[in-house]
C-alpha cells in the first residue's frame, strides 16, 4: 500500500481516527530514534525519548499549523524532549566552543577515507561520532546524515542560521580530527 502524503494522516487523527498515527510513528520512528541516539548516547535513553516525543506531537497535533514539514516540527520535539531529559538528569555536555586540534589535515583524511570501502568508513564515521560531544553528533547527523536543510536543522534546534553553519563548520573540523586521530591509529597497527 503507498504512503499518503503526512497531511492526509493529520487530517485523520484530527477528524477523530487515532490509528492513523500509527502510519506517522512507523514512517518517522527510525528516525526519530537516530536523532535522539545522537543526543542521548546511549539506546535505552534514545528509546524513552522517541516514545515520549512521539506522545508529546500526538498530544500537541492541534498546534501543528503545517508550516513546517511534519517531520521538521517531530525533529523539533525530539531534540527539545532529549535536550530536557539532558538538563534533568544534568549530564556534563560538552560546550560548543571547546578547543580542538588545530593541526587538522582535512585533504589527507578526505582522500584517506574515500579510499575505503563504503562499510569500513561507515565504521570509522561512526567511532568518529560517538567520540563527539552530543550537539555535535546531532547538528552532523541531521544535515549530513538525515540530509536536512540548514534551515531545517533551525527549526529544529531553534538556532540561528548563522549559528547553525558555524556549529556545522567546527563540528566538521572536530569530526576530520577525530577521523584523523582514528585513522592515524589504525595505520599503526595495520603498518
Amino acid at each position: 500500500m503507498a504512503l499518503k502524503r503526512d497531511s492526509y494522516y493529520i487530517a485523520k487523527i484530527k477528524e477523530g481516527d487515532p490509528g492513523a498515527y500509527a502510519v506517522l510513528v512507523d514512517k518517522y520512528k527510525k528516525m526519530a530514534f537516530n536523532v535522539a541516539l545522537q543526543l542521548m548516547g546511549n539506546r535505552e535513553d534514545a528509546e524513552e525519548v522517541a516514545q515520549d516525543a512521539f506522545l508529546k506531537a500526538y498530544q500537541a497535533l492541534d498546534t501543528y499549523k503545517g508550516d513546517a514539514k511534519f517531520s521538521t516540527w517531530v525533529y523539533r520535539i525530539i531534540y527539545n524532549t532529549a535536550i530536557s531529559r539532558l538538563r534533568k538528569k544534568k549530564l556534563d555536555v560538552s560546550s560548543i566552543d571547546e578547543d580542538y586540534s588545530a593541526s587538522v589535515n582535512i585533504k589527507s583524511t578526505q582522500s584517506t577515507l574515500q579510499e575505503l570501502r563504503s562499510d569500513e568508513r561507515k565504521n570509522y564515521l561512526t567511532k568518529a561520532l560517538q567520540q563527539m560531544n552530543a550537539e555535535d553528533r546531532t547538528l552532523l547527523t541531521l544535515f549530513y546524515l538525515e540530509e536536512n536543510s540548514v534551515d531545517e536543522v533551525c527549526e529544529v534546534t531553534g538556532l540561528s542560521q548563522s549559528n547553525v553553519k558555524v556549529k556545522l563548520h567546527r563540528a566538521r573540523k572536530k569530526l576530520y580530527s577525530q577521523l584523523e586521530t582514528i585513522l592515524h591509529g589504525e595505520l599503526k597497527t595495520i603498518l
